[in-house]
């Protein structure tokens, strides 16, 4: 009897185990791969979100970096990306 005890437990513990690096894999997939998720009916809408909170980026006329643009700083027709370089002469 000892011994059907003994085969059945070990049974239960290499399933536990298949299934458990089973699901950890599982998770590494999805967090490696991961695609957003979007609901069933408002798919559409997410998109929209990001869209809308999404802001225009401008190059700094003078430095040439990109920056947003309610950053901006308006001199002479162009953009730039602070103060400092709106009043240094143009190169």
């Amino acid at each position: 009897m000892s011994r059907i005890i003994f085969w059945l437990a070990l049974v239960f513990l290499v399933i536990f185990a298949v299934r458990s690096k089973i699901r950890e894999a599982q998770k590494r997939h999805q967090q490696q791969f991961r695609e957003p998720q979007q609901p069933a009916g408002g798919g559409a809408r997410s998109n929209e979100k990001v869209a809308a909170e999404a802001e225009t980026m401008l190059q700094c006329a003078h430095c040439g970096i990109f920056y947003p643009a309610s950053e901006s700083v308006q001199a002479r027709g162009r953009d730039y990306c602070s103060a400092a370089h709106a009043t240094l002469p143009a190169a």
